[in-house]
């Protein structure tokens, strides 16, 4: 410990003081680089979508790399919660906060595929492919399957065979939808996951 009087004590801090509020103000011994950082999401491009995990269909903001230009490959950088949605007002769980992981992840599956009947291995198809094949197996079992009418005579246009999952992240409007194309058809088995 340095012993010093009160007067030296104040040429010390005030020699301190005073230099380093030059240096603040402008008269550094060395030019000094100021920039304005960019904020990182300025260039991306904003995307909004539901969140695909539970059945509480919150809403993210997906920003993405890529604008479409040739040479630019499209890629989600950052995932955050929709502060516009009602559902969740801009908070994520950790799930949901996740996503980027899942987005980017190698073992995604991207495009449909089909395993034949007592093959081993699954093949890729077009999605035009898939959907024709839903819509066949679809009609072909309505077909065999359809009750008309009941033990009793009565018309009760009924399919049973078939039931519907449908998904609990889609908004009320496509819920509504959906609901009224597949019971027009005269399924009955129909429910949402977010009863699950």
């Amino acid at each position: 410990m340095v012993n010093m009087s009160r007067r030296q004590f104040f040429k010390v801090t005030g020699t301190t003081l005073a230099s380093s509020s030059l240096t603040l103000l402008g008269a550094a011994p060395t030019p000094a680089m100021a920039e304005v950082r960019q904020y990182k999401l300025a260039r991306m491009t904003e995307t909004r979508n539901t969140c695909p995990y539970c059945s509480v269909a919150c809403g993210v903001l997906l920003y993405g790399l890529g604008d479409g230009a040739k040479n630019a490959e499209a890629n989600i950088m950052h995932i955050e919660g929709d502060p516009d949605h009602p559902v969740n007002r801009g908070t994520l769980c950790p799930k949901g906060a996740a996503l980027t992981d899942f987005i980017n992840s190698p073992n995604r599956l991207k495009y449909p595929e089909y395993r034949a009947p007592g093959s081993d291995k699954w093949e890729r198809i077009s999605w035009d492919d898939a959907l024709t094949r839903i819509a066949r197996h679809l009609k072909d079992d309505r077909d065999a399957n359809f009750i008309e009418r009941n033990d009793e005579g009565q018309l009760v246009n009924r399919w049973l065979t078939t039931g519907m999952l449908a998904a609990s992240a889609s908004s009320n409007e496509v819920a509504y939808v959906t609901h009224k194309v597949f019971r027009s058809l005269g399924a009955l088995a129909f429910d949402n996951q977010a009863r699950v």
